[in-house]
Protein backbone atom coordinates (compact mmCIF):
# COMPACT_ATOMS: atom_id res chain seq x y z
CA UNK A 1 0.00 0.00 0.00
CA UNK A 2 1.64 3.43 -0.69
CA UNK A 3 0.00 6.54 0.75
CA UNK A 4 0.96 10.54 0.22
CA UNK A 5 -0.39 13.31 1.59
CA UNK A 6 -3.18 11.60 3.98
CA UNK A 7 -4.17 9.29 1.11
CA UNK A 8 -3.94 6.23 0.94
CA UNK A 9 -4.36 3.74 -2.32
CA UNK A 10 -6.53 0.70 -1.26
CA UNK A 11 -6.07 -1.71 -3.98
CA UNK A 12 -2.51 -4.29 -3.62
CA UNK A 13 -2.88 -5.23 -7.16
CA UNK A 14 -3.59 -1.95 -8.05
CA UNK A 15 -1.49 -2.12 -11.35
CA UNK A 16 -3.06 -5.42 -12.18
CA UNK A 17 -6.59 -3.89 -12.03
CA UNK A 18 -5.54 -1.08 -14.11
CA UNK A 19 -4.09 -3.41 -16.54
CA UNK A 20 -7.58 -5.48 -16.69
CA UNK A 21 -9.61 -1.99 -17.05
CA UNK A 22 -7.33 -1.28 -19.94
CA UNK A 23 -7.82 -4.28 -21.65
CA UNK A 24 -11.38 -4.03 -20.91
CA UNK A 25 -12.12 -0.71 -22.75
CA UNK A 26 -11.20 -2.54 -26.12
CA UNK A 27 -8.78 0.27 -26.86
CA UNK A 28 -5.61 2.64 -25.96
CA UNK A 29 -6.57 4.46 -22.17
CA UNK A 30 -6.68 8.36 -23.01
CA UNK A 31 -3.85 10.62 -21.97
CA UNK A 32 -5.81 13.59 -20.99
CA UNK A 33 -9.22 14.83 -20.25
CA UNK A 34 -10.45 18.72 -20.65
CA UNK A 35 -13.37 19.13 -18.84
CA UNK A 36 -15.65 22.74 -19.67
CA UNK A 37 -17.95 23.52 -17.18
CA UNK A 38 -20.49 25.99 -18.13
CA UNK A 39 -21.17 27.25 -14.40
CA UNK A 40 -24.79 28.64 -13.83
CA UNK A 41 -26.04 25.52 -15.49
CA UNK A 42 -26.82 26.05 -19.68
CA UNK A 43 -30.68 25.22 -20.93
CA UNK A 44 -30.70 21.66 -22.56
CA UNK A 45 -33.21 22.81 -24.02
CA UNK A 46 -31.50 25.52 -25.90
CA UNK A 47 -28.54 23.43 -26.92
CA UNK A 48 -28.91 19.48 -27.68
CA UNK A 49 -32.18 18.10 -26.66
CA UNK A 50 -34.37 20.24 -27.61
CA UNK A 51 -38.25 19.84 -27.57
CA UNK A 52 -39.77 21.41 -30.96
CA UNK A 53 -43.10 19.09 -30.47
CA UNK A 54 -43.88 20.73 -27.77
CA UNK A 55 -46.09 23.52 -26.66
CA UNK A 56 -44.60 26.91 -26.97
CA UNK A 57 -44.20 27.11 -23.05
CA UNK A 58 -41.78 24.59 -23.21
CA UNK A 59 -39.93 24.54 -26.28
CA UNK A 60 -39.13 28.29 -26.47
CA UNK A 61 -38.48 30.88 -29.42
CA UNK A 62 -35.52 28.39 -30.59
CA UNK A 63 -35.47 26.14 -33.84
CA UNK A 64 -33.64 22.88 -34.13
CA UNK A 65 -31.53 22.76 -37.23
CA UNK A 66 -29.76 19.62 -38.95
CA UNK A 67 -26.21 19.02 -38.27
CA UNK A 68 -23.92 16.53 -39.94
CA UNK A 69 -25.45 13.59 -38.22
CA UNK A 70 -28.77 12.67 -39.37
CA UNK A 71 -31.48 12.77 -36.98
CA UNK A 72 -29.07 14.61 -34.47
CA UNK A 73 -30.36 18.40 -34.67
CA UNK A 74 -28.95 21.22 -32.54
CA UNK A 75 -29.65 24.69 -31.88
CA UNK A 76 -30.02 26.91 -34.67
CA UNK A 77 -27.38 29.36 -32.34
CA UNK A 78 -24.79 26.29 -32.43
CA UNK A 79 -23.85 26.34 -36.26
CA UNK A 80 -20.14 25.58 -35.86
CA UNK A 81 -20.93 22.69 -33.14
CA UNK A 82 -23.56 21.13 -35.80
CA UNK A 83 -20.42 20.70 -38.13
CA UNK A 84 -18.49 18.65 -35.15
CA UNK A 85 -21.18 16.36 -34.49
CA UNK A 86 -19.97 13.03 -36.08
CA UNK A 87 -17.47 13.59 -33.47
CA UNK A 88 -19.90 14.39 -30.20
CA UNK A 89 -22.18 12.14 -28.23
CA UNK A 90 -24.56 13.71 -25.96
CA UNK A 91 -26.12 12.20 -22.79
CA UNK A 92 -29.19 13.69 -22.30
CA UNK A 93 -30.36 11.90 -19.26
CA UNK A 94 -28.12 13.39 -16.64
CA UNK A 95 -29.62 13.44 -13.12
CA UNK A 96 -29.49 14.09 -9.37
CA UNK A 97 -31.06 15.89 -6.77
CA UNK A 98 -29.05 19.24 -6.20
CA UNK A 99 -31.14 22.20 -7.00
CA UNK A 100 -27.83 24.88 -5.52
CA UNK A 101 -25.44 25.76 -7.47
CA UNK A 102 -22.44 24.85 -4.90
CA UNK A 103 -23.49 21.54 -4.12
CA UNK A 104 -24.99 20.74 -7.76
CA UNK A 105 -21.53 21.96 -8.84
CA UNK A 106 -19.65 19.74 -5.68
CA UNK A 107 -21.43 16.65 -7.33
CA UNK A 108 -20.99 17.24 -11.00
CA UNK A 109 -17.10 17.43 -10.62
CA UNK A 110 -16.72 15.06 -7.95
CA UNK A 111 -19.05 12.63 -8.58
CA UNK A 112 -19.98 12.68 -4.65
CA UNK A 113 -23.15 14.60 -3.08
CA UNK A 114 -21.70 17.26 -1.13
CA UNK A 115 -21.27 16.58 2.06
CA UNK A 116 -22.99 20.02 3.43
CA UNK A 117 -26.23 18.68 2.06
CA UNK A 118 -28.20 20.79 -0.81
CA UNK A 119 -27.03 24.32 0.50
CA UNK A 120 -25.14 27.86 -0.69
CA UNK A 121 -23.26 29.04 2.13
CA UNK A 122 -21.54 31.99 0.25
CA UNK A 123 -18.28 31.45 2.75
CA UNK A 124 -15.54 29.17 2.19
CA UNK A 125 -16.19 25.49 2.75
CA UNK A 126 -13.69 22.90 3.18
CA UNK A 127 -13.72 20.91 0.03
CA UNK A 128 -14.12 16.59 1.30
CA UNK A 129 -14.44 15.15 -1.75
CA UNK A 130 -11.65 14.98 -4.60
CA UNK A 131 -12.41 16.43 -8.10
CA UNK A 132 -11.66 14.10 -10.82
CA UNK A 133 -8.68 16.00 -11.99
CA UNK A 134 -7.12 15.31 -8.56
CA UNK A 135 -7.84 11.60 -8.36
CA UNK A 136 -6.24 10.85 -12.08
CA UNK A 137 -3.41 13.06 -10.02
CA UNK A 138 -2.97 10.81 -7.42
CA UNK A 139 -2.93 7.75 -9.99
CA UNK A 140 -0.64 9.15 -12.02
CA UNK A 141 1.81 10.53 -9.06
CA UNK A 142 4.33 7.80 -9.95
CA UNK A 143 5.13 10.08 -13.39
CA UNK A 144 7.12 12.88 -14.23
CA UNK A 145 4.72 15.75 -15.94
CA UNK A 146 5.28 19.36 -14.82
CA UNK A 147 1.70 19.93 -14.59
CA UNK A 148 -0.82 16.74 -14.07
CA UNK A 149 -3.74 18.99 -13.16
CA UNK A 150 -4.32 22.86 -14.19
CA UNK A 151 -7.25 24.97 -13.44
CA UNK A 152 -8.48 28.32 -15.10
CA UNK A 153 -9.57 30.88 -14.34
CA UNK A 154 -9.81 30.55 -10.63
CA UNK A 155 -11.68 31.02 -9.05
CA UNK A 156 -14.70 30.33 -11.23
CA UNK A 157 -17.24 31.33 -7.89
CA UNK A 158 -18.22 34.54 -7.83
CA UNK A 159 -18.20 35.31 -4.16
CA UNK A 160 -16.00 32.49 -2.89
CA UNK A 161 -14.15 29.04 -4.09
CA UNK A 162 -16.79 26.08 -4.48
CA UNK A 163 -15.74 23.03 -2.73
CA UNK A 164 -15.29 20.95 -5.73
CA UNK A 165 -11.64 22.32 -7.07
CA UNK A 166 -9.15 20.83 -5.05
CA UNK A 167 -7.68 17.63 -3.96
CA UNK A 168 -9.96 16.96 -0.88
CA UNK A 169 -9.29 14.63 1.29
CA UNK A 170 -6.40 13.69 -0.95
CA UNK A 171 -4.25 16.27 0.26
CA UNK A 172 -3.09 19.61 -1.13
CA UNK A 173 -0.45 17.99 -2.75
CA UNK A 174 -3.57 16.79 -5.94
CA UNK A 175 -4.86 20.33 -6.09
CA UNK A 176 -4.59 21.57 -9.44
CA UNK A 177 -1.93 24.00 -10.95
CA UNK A 178 -3.99 27.70 -10.40
CA UNK A 179 -3.85 29.77 -13.64
CA UNK A 180 -5.65 32.71 -14.33
CA UNK A 181 -6.26 35.01 -17.38
CA UNK A 182 -6.29 38.56 -17.93
CA UNK A 183 -8.71 39.68 -20.30
CA UNK A 184 -7.62 43.12 -21.21
CA UNK A 185 -4.12 41.55 -22.73
CA UNK A 186 -5.67 37.77 -23.52
CA UNK A 187 -2.54 36.64 -21.69
CA UNK A 188 -2.19 34.33 -18.62
CA UNK A 189 -0.34 33.42 -15.81
CA UNK A 190 0.43 30.96 -12.75
CA UNK A 191 -2.06 32.45 -10.01
CA UNK A 192 0.98 32.56 -7.54
CA UNK A 193 2.28 35.48 -9.57
CA UNK A 194 0.40 38.88 -8.91
CA UNK A 195 2.82 40.17 -12.19
CA UNK A 196 6.05 40.01 -13.59
CA UNK A 197 6.98 43.43 -12.24
CA UNK A 198 5.67 42.97 -8.42
CA UNK A 199 7.07 39.28 -8.53
CA UNK A 200 10.34 38.98 -10.64
CA UNK A 201 12.87 36.46 -10.66
CA UNK A 202 14.97 37.44 -8.29
CA UNK A 203 12.26 38.48 -5.58
CA UNK A 204 10.80 34.72 -5.93
CA UNK A 205 14.72 33.50 -5.28
CA UNK A 206 14.96 36.13 -2.20
CA UNK A 207 11.54 34.60 -0.92
CA UNK A 208 12.94 31.20 -1.17
CA UNK A 209 16.28 31.44 0.79
CA UNK A 210 14.05 33.06 3.41
CA UNK A 211 11.85 30.29 3.51
CA UNK A 212 14.81 28.01 3.81
CA UNK A 213 16.29 29.81 6.46
CA UNK A 214 13.26 29.53 8.97
CA UNK A 215 12.95 26.06 8.04
CA UNK A 216 17.00 25.44 8.96
CA UNK A 217 16.54 27.27 12.45
CA UNK A 218 13.83 25.06 13.17
CA UNK A 219 14.32 22.33 15.51
CA UNK A 220 13.82 18.73 14.22
CA UNK A 221 11.33 18.09 16.98
CA UNK A 222 8.86 20.99 16.56
CA UNK A 223 8.22 19.40 12.41
CA UNK A 224 5.21 18.13 12.43
CA UNK A 225 3.62 16.00 9.04
CA UNK A 226 1.44 19.02 8.16
CA UNK A 227 4.73 21.19 8.33
CA UNK A 228 6.68 18.73 6.02
CA UNK A 229 3.94 18.55 3.11
CA UNK A 230 3.42 21.88 3.20
CA UNK A 231 7.34 21.83 2.40
CA UNK A 232 7.04 19.85 -0.10
CA UNK A 233 3.86 21.69 -1.76
CA UNK A 234 6.21 25.30 -1.74
CA UNK A 235 9.16 23.18 -3.29
CA UNK A 236 6.64 21.94 -6.08
CA UNK A 237 5.08 25.46 -6.76
CA UNK A 238 8.62 26.75 -6.85
CA UNK A 239 9.66 24.14 -9.37
CA UNK A 240 6.04 25.11 -11.39
CA UNK A 241 7.04 28.33 -11.49
CA UNK A 242 10.41 28.18 -12.75
CA UNK A 243 9.75 25.27 -15.35
CA UNK A 244 10.23 26.21 -18.80
CA UNK A 245 7.14 24.65 -20.29
CA UNK A 246 4.73 25.99 -18.08
CA UNK A 247 6.26 29.29 -18.88
CA UNK A 248 5.64 28.12 -22.61
CA UNK A 249 2.63 26.48 -22.44
CA UNK A 250 0.97 29.55 -20.50
CA UNK A 251 2.85 31.86 -23.62
CA UNK A 252 -0.53 31.93 -25.99
CA UNK A 253 0.97 34.54 -27.97
CA UNK A 254 2.86 32.04 -29.82
CA UNK A 255 -0.19 30.63 -31.69
CA UNK A 256 -1.03 32.47 -35.20
CA UNK A 257 -3.99 35.40 -34.73
CA UNK A 258 -6.06 33.38 -37.28
CA UNK A 259 -6.57 30.19 -34.92
CA UNK A 260 -6.76 32.46 -31.78
CA UNK A 261 -9.54 34.15 -33.72
CA UNK A 262 -10.53 30.89 -34.54
CA UNK A 263 -11.57 29.98 -31.34
CA UNK A 264 -12.68 33.24 -30.35
CA UNK A 265 -10.76 36.23 -29.75
CA UNK A 266 -11.54 39.84 -30.57
CA UNK A 267 -14.98 40.57 -29.82
CA UNK A 268 -16.39 42.83 -27.75
CA UNK A 269 -18.53 41.54 -25.09
CA UNK A 270 -20.83 44.21 -23.08
CA UNK A 271 -21.51 43.84 -19.57
CA UNK A 272 -24.11 44.63 -16.84
CA UNK A 273 -28.02 44.21 -17.63
CA UNK A 274 -28.55 41.37 -14.85
CA UNK A 275 -27.19 38.21 -13.18
CA UNK A 276 -24.49 40.68 -11.39
CA UNK A 277 -22.25 41.13 -14.45
CA UNK A 278 -19.75 43.68 -14.23
CA UNK A 279 -20.62 46.97 -16.34
CA UNK A 280 -18.39 47.67 -18.91
CA UNK A 281 -16.84 45.73 -21.63
CA UNK A 282 -14.66 43.14 -21.67
CA UNK A 283 -12.70 40.88 -24.27
CA UNK A 284 -14.10 37.11 -25.35
CA UNK A 285 -11.82 35.00 -22.69
CA UNK A 286 -14.23 32.17 -23.71
CA UNK A 287 -12.34 30.76 -26.41
CA UNK A 288 -8.94 31.98 -25.62
CA UNK A 289 -9.44 29.35 -22.04
CA UNK A 290 -10.37 26.17 -24.65
CA UNK A 291 -7.18 27.61 -26.77
CA UNK A 292 -5.15 27.23 -23.52
CA UNK A 293 -6.31 24.12 -22.74
CA UNK A 294 -4.92 22.48 -26.17
CA UNK A 295 -1.81 23.83 -25.10
CA UNK A 296 -1.66 22.15 -22.09
CA UNK A 297 -2.60 18.86 -23.34
CA UNK A 298 0.11 19.44 -26.25
CA UNK A 299 2.65 19.82 -23.63
CA UNK A 300 1.62 16.41 -21.83
CA UNK A 301 -0.85 17.66 -19.04
CA UNK A 302 -3.23 15.06 -18.01
CA UNK A 303 -6.06 16.72 -16.34
CA UNK A 304 -7.75 20.50 -17.28
CA UNK A 305 -10.44 22.12 -16.10
CA UNK A 306 -11.59 25.26 -17.74
CA UNK A 307 -14.26 27.01 -16.06
CA UNK A 308 -16.79 29.38 -17.92
CA UNK A 309 -18.48 31.64 -15.88
CA UNK A 310 -19.51 35.58 -15.44
CA UNK A 311 -15.54 36.67 -16.29
CA UNK A 312 -16.00 36.14 -19.91
CA UNK A 313 -19.63 38.00 -20.11
CA UNK A 314 -22.98 37.09 -19.12
CA UNK A 315 -24.27 33.85 -16.72
CA UNK A 316 -25.26 30.44 -17.50
CA UNK A 317 -27.59 31.16 -14.82
CA UNK A 318 -30.55 32.43 -17.20
CA UNK A 319 -33.23 33.29 -14.67
CA UNK A 320 -34.84 35.73 -16.50
CA UNK A 321 -34.64 37.01 -20.47
CA UNK A 322 -33.20 33.44 -21.35
CA UNK A 323 -33.06 33.57 -24.91
CA UNK A 324 -31.64 36.84 -25.37
CA UNK A 325 -29.13 35.37 -22.98
CA UNK A 326 -27.82 32.58 -25.01
CA UNK A 327 -28.80 34.06 -28.43
CA UNK A 328 -26.75 36.75 -28.00
CA UNK A 329 -23.91 36.38 -25.34
CA UNK A 330 -23.92 32.87 -24.27
CA UNK A 331 -23.75 30.29 -27.65
CA UNK A 332 -22.56 31.93 -29.95
CA UNK A 333 -19.17 32.24 -28.06
CA UNK A 334 -19.59 28.91 -26.53
CA UNK A 335 -20.08 27.29 -30.31
CA UNK A 336 -17.26 29.18 -31.75
CA UNK A 337 -15.10 27.85 -28.50
CA UNK A 338 -15.84 24.24 -28.11
CA UNK A 339 -16.51 23.48 -31.99
CA UNK A 340 -12.84 25.09 -32.44
CA UNK A 341 -11.21 22.99 -29.30
CA UNK A 342 -12.77 19.83 -31.07
CA UNK A 343 -11.58 20.45 -34.68
CA UNK A 344 -7.82 22.04 -33.17
CA UNK A 345 -7.74 18.59 -31.27
CA UNK A 346 -8.53 16.47 -34.35
CA UNK A 347 -5.85 18.42 -36.65
CA UNK A 348 -3.20 17.70 -34.55
CA UNK A 349 -3.85 14.15 -33.78
CA UNK A 350 -4.86 14.36 -29.78
CA UNK A 351 -8.84 14.07 -30.12
CA UNK A 352 -8.86 10.29 -29.77
CA UNK A 353 -6.76 10.44 -26.75
CA UNK A 354 -8.03 13.44 -25.08
CA UNK A 355 -11.22 13.18 -23.61
CA UNK A 356 -13.22 16.58 -23.76
CA UNK A 357 -16.63 16.75 -21.71
CA UNK A 358 -18.80 19.91 -21.84
CA UNK A 359 -21.37 20.09 -18.80
CA UNK A 360 -23.01 22.48 -16.51
CA UNK A 361 -23.85 22.01 -13.05
CA UNK A 362 -27.52 20.91 -14.04
CA UNK A 363 -30.36 22.12 -16.85
CA UNK A 364 -32.86 24.75 -16.70
CA UNK A 365 -36.60 23.96 -16.45
CA UNK A 366 -38.63 22.79 -19.06
CA UNK A 367 -41.44 25.42 -18.23
CA UNK A 368 -40.45 28.76 -19.12
CA UNK A 369 -41.38 31.12 -16.20
CA UNK A 370 -42.99 34.41 -16.01
CA UNK A 371 -39.46 36.79 -16.11
CA UNK A 372 -39.05 34.88 -20.17
CA UNK A 373 -36.23 32.58 -17.85
CA UNK A 374 -35.85 29.22 -17.20
CA UNK A 375 -35.05 27.95 -13.27
CA UNK A 376 -32.65 25.12 -12.05
CA UNK A 377 -33.25 21.97 -13.13
CA UNK A 378 -31.02 18.91 -11.50
CA UNK A 379 -34.03 16.33 -12.80
CA UNK A 380 -32.83 16.17 -16.38
CA UNK A 381 -29.92 17.45 -18.34
CA UNK A 382 -27.75 17.35 -21.18
CA UNK A 383 -23.85 16.26 -21.16
CA UNK A 384 -21.68 16.44 -24.16
CA UNK A 385 -18.62 14.54 -24.77
CA UNK A 386 -16.50 14.61 -27.65
CA UNK A 387 -13.21 12.57 -28.80
CA UNK A 388 -11.38 10.01 -26.02
CA UNK A 389 -12.80 6.93 -27.92
CA UNK A 390 -16.23 8.24 -28.08
CA UNK A 391 -18.67 6.88 -30.51
CA UNK A 392 -19.28 9.95 -32.13
CA UNK A 393 -22.68 11.08 -33.85
CA UNK A 394 -24.77 8.96 -30.91
CA UNK A 395 -26.96 9.80 -28.03
CA UNK A 396 -26.77 8.01 -24.57
CA UNK A 397 -30.28 7.88 -23.17
CA UNK A 398 -33.29 10.44 -23.30
CA UNK A 399 -35.59 12.46 -21.54
CA UNK A 400 -39.30 12.73 -21.91
CA UNK A 401 -41.23 14.54 -24.26
CA UNK A 402 -41.00 18.00 -22.01
CA UNK A 403 -37.06 17.08 -21.11
CA UNK A 404 -38.27 17.24 -17.71
CA UNK A 405 -37.06 13.36 -16.25
CA UNK A 406 -35.12 10.50 -17.99
CA UNK A 407 -37.25 8.56 -20.18
CA UNK A 408 -34.21 6.06 -20.91
CA UNK A 409 -30.57 5.22 -19.69
CA UNK A 410 -30.93 7.58 -16.19
CA UNK A 411 -27.45 8.81 -16.11
CA UNK A 412 -25.65 9.94 -12.64
CA UNK A 413 -22.38 12.49 -12.04
CA UNK A 414 -21.16 8.96 -10.24
CA UNK A 415 -21.60 7.35 -13.76
CA UNK A 416 -19.74 10.04 -15.28
CA UNK A 417 -17.08 10.07 -12.94
CA UNK A 418 -16.72 6.17 -13.37
CA UNK A 419 -16.81 6.57 -17.08
CA UNK A 420 -14.01 9.35 -16.77
CA UNK A 421 -11.85 7.12 -14.62
CA UNK A 422 -12.03 3.88 -16.50
CA UNK A 423 -10.93 5.87 -19.65
CA UNK A 424 -8.16 6.40 -17.85
CA UNK A 425 -7.25 2.93 -17.33
CA UNK A 426 -8.39 3.48 -13.64
CA UNK A 427 -10.66 0.75 -12.04
CA UNK A 428 -13.20 3.02 -10.41
CA UNK A 429 -14.55 0.13 -8.22
CA UNK A 430 -10.89 1.24 -6.70
CA UNK A 431 -11.04 2.91 -3.27
CA UNK A 432 -8.46 5.44 -1.63
CA UNK A 433 -8.59 6.30 2.43
CA UNK A 434 -9.26 9.73 3.36
CA UNK A 435 -7.20 11.34 6.31
CA UNK A 436 -9.43 9.43 8.91
CA UNK A 437 -8.15 5.97 7.60
CA UNK A 438 -11.98 5.26 6.46
CA UNK A 439 -11.85 3.35 2.10
CA UNK A 440 -13.91 5.35 -0.16
CA UNK A 441 -14.63 4.03 -3.22
CA UNK A 442 -13.40 5.56 -6.40
CA UNK A 443 -16.95 6.12 -7.83
CA UNK A 444 -20.12 4.28 -7.14
CA UNK A 445 -21.46 4.53 -10.25
CA UNK A 446 -20.63 2.74 -13.68
CA UNK A 447 -18.76 3.25 -16.95
CA UNK A 448 -20.68 4.25 -19.89
CA UNK A 449 -19.46 1.47 -21.86
CA UNK A 450 -21.65 1.89 -24.59
CA UNK A 451 -20.86 5.34 -25.38
CA UNK A 452 -17.20 4.65 -26.61
CA UNK A 453 -15.91 2.67 -29.66
CA UNK A 454 -14.75 -1.28 -29.36
CA UNK A 455 -12.36 -3.10 -31.32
Amino acid sequence: MTSLAGGGLGLSLGGLLQAREIAAIGQPAIRSCIIVFYYGGPSHLETYDMKPQGPMAIRGEFRPVASNVPGMPVCEHLPHMARVMDRCAVVRSMHHTNRLHDSASTESLTGRQAPMGDREEFAPIDQFFPCYGAVVNYFNQHRDIDIPHAALPWVFHNVVPTPCQGGGFLGKAFDPFQITGDPKTLTYRNKALKSPETLPSARLADRRVLLEQIDAGLAPDVLTPAMTELRSFYERAYELIGSPMVSRALDIDREAKSLRERYGMMKEIPRGGGNGAEKGYGRNMRGQNLLLARRLVEAGVPFVNIYDFIQQGQNWDSHKDNFNQHKKYLLPQADQALSALIEDLEDRGLLETTLVVALGEFGRTPKINSNAGRDHWPDCYSVLLAGGGVRGGSYYGASDASGAYPADLPVTPADLAATIFWRFGIDPRGEVHDRGGRPWRLADGKPMRDLFEQS
